[in-house]
């Protein structure tokens, strides 16, 4: 293994991320031509040709999606995102948004700005339009959380020290997670539930087959008149043409996303923001400091953490001589590779191995060096998709 490592950064990331890769061994550019790694944020890598050379992919934020994560699975290449690590900011613009429709701040605003600086009357401009803009206090009211992770535990949380009720629905809520709600949390069994419940439903799941258009036609005719439907989440989640004909029969108040898009802008019920969920200066750097140790964690040592397709696998190292294997996920693969291991006549010293749907990755520490065509050996095995040699770097 080379003793430095070509990492291609796509977008710009954080420096107090980027200088947690010791310069002495890794070479961060935007032209790596055969990179080790990629690093990215927003950028859509869906029609890049991603060279052979890529051994992870590391996402500076939560989702996941303009990465081809199929296609790098299938090659054994890990994906890593920074779940978590953004969910501060997200949190604090979804309570921003609840503001904003509870107390009509939109069409206040627009409302003052359309005042002429020059009217000898302002002051009574101004006491006769506010009546138009009256709204609620949040207080008393009941919000819906559906899917209970980092960000809408953070939500939940927050909204029970403003004095509401909070009602929370995950079918996958983690052991973690859990642990981290508020006790007073109702447990919905349901998404309808949910929407039939709350005053306002807030929706922080990631978007695959399960959750597009989790809300929609069918289900949003269930929300109390004049429910707040936000979207903080992925605008797949949603189905925009349903919210639109809901808020102009007024069984929906307000639509309140990160997405702006055609089919929403302009609607007077609608408050879309240019996606600013992460965008604070805390949660970039958040981000590109979590998935920088975790990108280099794999690189020097193989141990997998947040990847959205592979195992968490994490071995310490007792030998200075490491091999990573990842393959698909199909029986007696480790009886194979334990036996090319034995017919180099290398000592196995630590083994560790698991399984994520269709990838299985393992660890295996032996006590001599590896050789080329004990790797080699390896790859051919039927089901291998990629093997690391990683002796120890010296510090």
């Amino acid at each position: 293994m080379a003793s430095r490592f070509d990492i291609l950064v796509l977008n710009q990331i954080s420096p107090n991320g980027l200088k947690r890769l010791p310069e002495e061994r890794y070479n961060i550019g935007k032209d790596a031509a055969h990179p080790a790694a990629v690093l990215v944020r927003s950028a859509d890598m869906h029609g890049m040709t991603i060279p052979a050379s890529v051994q992870a992919i590391a996402r500076a934020g939560a989702g996941t999606n303009n990465i081809p994560v199929k296609a790098m699975s299938e090659r054994g290449v890990p994906v890593f995102n920074a779940p978590g690590a953004n969910a501060n900011a997200v949190k604090e613009l979804v309570l921003t948004g609840m503001l904003l429709a509870a107390r009509n701040l939109p069409a206040a605003l627009r409302f003052v700005s359309s005042l002429d600086p020059a009217m000898s009357d302002m002051d009574r401009a101004v006491e006769d339009g506010k009546k138009a803009f009256a709204g609620f206090e949040l207080a008393g009211h009941t919000l819906g959380v559906i899917g209970l992770g980092k960000v809408g535990c953070l939500v939940a949380d927050a909204a029970i020290k403003l004095g509401m009720n909070v009602l929370g629905y995950d079918p996958e809520i983690t052991v973690d997670a859990a642990w981290s709600l508020p006790a007073s949390v109702k447990k919905a069994h349901s998404v309808n539930e949910v929407l039939k419940n709350a005053h306002f439903i807030s929706l922080h799941v990631p978007l695959v087959d399960a959750t597009r258009h989790l809300v929609n036609a069918d289900n949003l005719g269930l929300m109390r008149p004049g429910a707040v439907l936000l979207n903080f989440s992925r605008d797949g989640v949603v189905n925009e043409s349903a919210v639109v004909s809901a808020l102009e029969r007024k069984q929906l108040g307000w639509y309140v996303c990160d997405f702006p898009s055609p089919a929403i802008n302009g609607h007077d019920g609608v408050i879309a923001l240019p996606h600013l969920g992460a965008s604070t200066r805390e949660a970039e750097e958040n981000c590109a400091m979590m998935v920088v140790d975790q990108l280099r964690d794999y690189l020097e040592h193989g141990n997998v953490a947040n990847a959205v397709n592979f195992p968490a696998v994490s071995m310490s190292r007792e030998s200075a001589y490491r091999v990573a294997i990842a393959n698909a996920n199909v029986p007696n693969m480790l009886g194979q590779i334990s036996t090319a291991m034995a017919k180099a006549g290398l000592n196995i010293h630590n083994m560790v191995n698991k399984s994520r749907g269709d990838v299985a990755y393992t660890l295996v520490d032996v006590d001599s060096p590896v050789g080329d065509n004990v790797l080699a050996d390896i790859a051919g095995i039927t089901g291998v998709l990629a093997v690391r040699y990683l002796p120890h770097l010296s510090d």
